[in-house]
């Protein structure tokens, strides 16, 4: 006997470049200071999204307009260890007069879709949505149960997102034992062969304030408790400083891979010669394999002919998983005693070992539709929303897979000008993702 319901036609990557365009008219732009649109636009977007396949979600937010979303979605009854897939809804903010397009026009233009957040992080935010809903209307519903969260605030440090998550609705993480979200899972080309980079570590943030304080005085005079002096010579310490290479457990296995390639063996001193055969992505994994430390912002005085009392700095310091002590105690030594030192915010570093059922999955997702490529673990230069969830008791991993050219400059469309991702590259991510879900 044969039935006459007709199942959906299943294809995950059916809807994922215009859900990308879409996602990325949405201006939320996030300035930092609380000045920018917010997230309420985009989450409401998202919500309507979910609600036409029927998946229910959940509006959070904390402060007026920062807003941030959860949604479950799976499970059968058979597990009850929750998988949680989660994306932020903010961009960095974008001068439109430096583009070739219009930052937030969505457009599709030699291959690509360009604007702001096409690849920091509305490209897994349109997979994530693309493959959910083809799954549910072709009635293909994992067993494992899912948590989706779309969050505020990520590019400044997620306390108006994921940390309020985490500190008002925990409830809705109960049972999560592992978590995926942005910047991994990407290809990088070296030797010939494409090497995709899943993301098993991130580096701690510190971004602080450097405070020097003298004696105020005439600009014609002698002063030996110049502020401007003591800060001015701490910075350039700080930012001269050659900072020794450490490798921590995932970066150890992606340089062997590296190294088996170049026919070598990977050690602490060539380190840097295998990172370099990365080619321009050598730009964040050369920051890696050592701590950074770098300054970003001068403040000081209000005149030309007078010595201010105060000047301050701004670094942003990052440190690997094991060398926090490292890290703090050499900048003290740097900063000297004329100079204090105030964190704006920390963040902890973290590191998942790269092993078990998950990872399995990531890799042989990536294998079925690239079979002859390799994949590896690797420790992310900047922060992402994980830093909070993490502190749910969450194994982490970054994995939103995209196959890129060769002589892509990938990693400098992180925060850049002329943002954009491959439309093949979203169409293999969701692909890709949705095998990947089979197998959680």
């Amino acid at each position: 006997m044969t039935s006459d319901i007709q199942t959906p036609a299943h294809d995950p990557a059916g809807e994922v470049v215009e859900l990308c365009r879409d996602l990325i008219r949405l201006d939320t732009s996030n300035y930092g200071d609380g000045s920018g649109p917010g997230e309420r636009k985009a989450a409401e977007h998202v919500a309507t999204l979910l609600d036409e396949v029927g998946i229910e979600s959940t509006v959070v937010e904390r402060t007026s307009g920062r807003t941030s979303l959860i949604a479950h979605w799976g499970g059968d009854g058979s597990r009850d260890d929750a998988l949680l897939l989660h994306g932020h809804l903010d961009v960095v903010p974008a001068a439109a007069e430096d583009w070739q397009v219009d930052p937030f026009s969505g457009e599709v233009q030699d291959g690509f879709v360009w604007g702001r957040g096409a690849v920091d992080m509305k490209d897994f935010d349109a997979m994530l949505l693309s493959v959910v809903r083809a799954r549910t209307r072709a009635g293909r519903v994992p067993a494992r149960p899912v948590v989706l969260a779309f969050t505020a605030d990520e590019e400044a440090g997620g306390h108006h997102g994921a940390q309020v998550m985490v500190e008002d609705h925990a409830e809705h993480f109960d049972g999560v034992t592992e978590a995926v979200g942005e910047v991994g899972g990407f290809s990088a080309t070296v030797r010939g062969r494409r090497i995709y980079l899943i993301e098993a570590a991130e580096k701690g943030m510190a971004w602080m304030t450097l405070t020097a304080r003298g004696r105020a005085g005439h600009g014609s005079m002698i002063n030996r408790e110049n502020a401007v002096t003591d800060l001015a010579a701490a910075v350039a310490r700080i930012g001269a400083h050659p900072w020794p290479v450490r490798l921590t457990p995932a970066m150890e296995v992606l340089l062997a891979t590296v190294a088996e390639l170049a026919g070598t063996e990977a050690t602490p001193e060539n380190a840097e010669a295998l990172i370099e055969e990365f080619g321009s992505a050598s730009r964040m994994l050369g920051a890696v394999i050592r701590n950074t430390a770098n300054p970003t912002m001068l403040q000081a005085g209000y005149k030309a002919n007078v010595i201010p009392t105060e000047a301050t700095a701004t670094i942003d310091g990052r440190f690997l998983p094991g060398y926090g002590d490292e890290f703090f105690d050499t900048l003290a030594e740097l900063c000297g005693d004329a100079v204090e030192l105030d964190f704006i915010t920390k963040q902890e570093p973290w590191e998942t070992p790269y092993d078990g059922h998950l990872v399995d999955a990531m890799t042989r997702s990536l294998l079925a539709e690239d079979d002859e490529a390799l994949v590896a673990p690797f420790l992310m230069s900047g922060g992402t929303d994980a830093k909070h969830f993490r502190k749910l008791g969450m194994r982490s991993y970054g994995f939103a897979p995209l196959r890129l050219p060769a002589d892509l400059d990938f990693t400098a469309l992180f925060h850049g000008v002329d943002e954009r991702v491959p439309v093949d590259a979203l169409e293999f991510g969701a692909r890709v993702f949705d095998r990947f879900l089979d197998e959680v």
